[in-house]
C-alpha cells in the first residue's frame, strides 16, 4: 500500500483538531500499520527534565496510542514567550526553523512510513515567523486535511479564508472533516456541506458528532483554571460532573436541588451548605461503604474554609478547591473556560478517539491522500 502522510489543520482555535487526530491515528494504525505523529510547531509544552521540553500533544499521542517514537523528533520547534521578538530581532531565522522541521520529519519517516502532522491553530498561525501551517505543509510536500466547526454557512466561510492560504502556497486540500456536529442537524449538514464543497472539488471526509462530555471540566481542570490545589478528595482529581450548581440561596432551597454528580459552587463561609453536602455523602456511605454521590465543591471568597471543615471533606472523600475570588468571578471563569483533553484524562481520550474513528471515511481519506501525493 502506498504510504499515507498528510497535514491536519483547522479553521480556528478550539475546533477539535487534536481530538480528530486521535481518531485518525488510531484508525489508520488498524489500516496501514505503523503511524507516526508529528507536531512541527508547538505553543503549549511540558518540561520532561531540565532543558528538555516537548509539546503537550506529543506526550498525549505517544502515551495513549503507543507510537514508540522519539519525542524530540516529534516536537522540533516550540514557541516560548519571547520567541517572536527574538525572530523579529533576527536572532532566529525562518530558514533555521524550516531546517529543524524538515530534518525532524525526515528522521521520523525512517521510523514510520505514515505520519500525521498536526498544525497549530488556524492555517495562518506562524505567519509572523514565516512558517504558517500552509507553508510547513508545502515544505514537507504534504496535502492538507482541514477540520472545521460543525456548522454550515459559518463553517464554509471559515474554510474559504483558510483555503486561500493553501492556494497561495500551492498546497492541495485532500478533504474536510466537520467536528462537533449537532446530532439532529447531521443529515442536513452532510447533504449541504457536500454540495458546497463540490464547488472546490474537495470531499467531506467525516462528520464527528458533538459530545458534551468532552467539554466537561474535571477537578484537575479547575485546579489549573483557579491556580489552586485540590484540598480534599485528591483521588478524584479526574472527576467530571453532570451539572454545576451555583448556590447562593437558603439551605432549604439547596436541599431541594442537590443531586448526585453535581459540582457545587458556594462561598467558603456558607458552612450550612457545606455541612449538608457532607451529611448527604456520609449518609450514602453508611448504606454502602463503596457509595459515592460523585459530588465536588468549589468554595469561593478570600476567607479560606476552616481546617475542621476541610478535614471533614477529606474524611468524606469529596474533592474541594478553595478559589479566593467571588462566586460571580468563579462562574465567569468557568463559563468562558475551554477544556483541552489532557493525557491524564483516559476517559475523554478514549471517547474522542472512538467518536472520530467511527465517523471518518477512511477509505475515502486514503484514496484522496493517494491522489494528492
Amino acid at each position: 500500500m502506498k504510504h499515507c502522510s498528510f497535514f491536519i489543520a483547522a479553521t480556528g482555535q478550539h475546533i477539535g483538531k487534536t481530538t480528530t487526530c486521535l481518531g485518525l491515528v488510531s484508525g489508520l494504525k488498524k489500516r496501514v500499520g505503523s503511524v507516526g505523529f508529528f507536531k512541527p510547531v508547538g505553543q503549549e509544552y511540558v518540561e520532561l527534565e531540565k532543558d528538555y521540553h516537548v509539546d503537550k500533544d506529543v506526550l498525549l499521542f505517544d502515551e495513549h496510542l503507543n507510537l514508540h517514537s522519539d519525542l524530540r523528533l516529534m516536537s522540533p520547534i516550540l514557541l516560548p514567550r519571547g520567541f517572536t521578538r527574538d525572530f523579529l530581532d533576527q536572532k532566529i531565522t525562518t530558514k533555521e526553523i524550516e531546517a529543524k522541521i524538515i530534518h525532524a520529519f525526515l528522521a521520523l519517516k525512517k521510523m514510520h512510513h505514515n505520519i500525521i502532522v498536526e498544525g497549530t491553530g488556524h492555517i495562518g498561525v506562524g505567519s509572523i515567523v514565516g512558517c504558517n501551517n500552509a507553508k510547513v505543509a508545502k515544505d514537507l510536500n504534504l496535502p492538507i486535511v482541514i477540520v472545521a466547526s460543525g456548522g454550515l454557512g459559518s463553517a464554509f466561510d471559515a474554510l474559504a479564508i483558510n483555503k486561500a492560504l493553501c492556494d497561495q502556497q500551492g498546497v492541495k486540500i485532500a478533504g474536510v472533516i466537520l467536528n462537533r456536529v449537532i446530532e439532529d442537524k447531521k443529515e442536513m449538514i452532510l447533504h449541504y456541506m457536500k454540495k458546497a464543497l463540490q464547488t472546490w472539488d474537495i470531499p467531506l471526509l467525516g462528520c464527528i458528532p458533538y459530545a458534551p462530555f468532552l467539554s466537561n471540566p474535571s477537578m484537575k481542570d479547575f485546579e489549573l483554571l483557579f491556580k489552586a490545589p485540590i484540598l480534599s478528595g485528591q483521588n478524584h482529581y479526574m472527576r467530571h460532573f453532570k451539572q454545576t450548581k451555583f448556590v447562593a440561596s437558603t439551605l432549604e432551597n439547596f436541599k431541594n436541588i442537590i443531586l448526585p454528580g453535581q459540582l457545587i459552587i458556594t462561598a467558603s463561609n456558607r458552612e450550612d451548605i457545606i455541612l449538608d453536602t457532607l451529611a448527604r455523602q456520609l449518609e450514602a456511605k453508611e448504606n454502602s461503604t463503596d457509595a459515592d454521590l460523585g459530588l465536588g465543591m468549589i468554595l469561593t471568597g478570600k476567607l479560606a474554609p476552616r481546617e475542621d471543615i476541610v478535614d471533614q471533606l477529606r474524611k468524606a472523600d469529596i474533592p474541594m478547591i478553595h478559589a479566593p475570588l467571588s462566586s460571580y468571578k468563579a462562574m465567569e471563569l468557568i463559563t468562558s473556560y475551554t477544556v483541552k483533553i489532557g493525557r491524564e484524562d483516559k476517559e475523554k481520550v478514549d471517547l474522542a478517539t472512538k467518536l472520530a474513528e467511527e465517523n471518518i471515511d477512511f477509505d475515502l481519506l486514503l484514496s484522496q491522500i493517494s491522489r494528492s501525493t
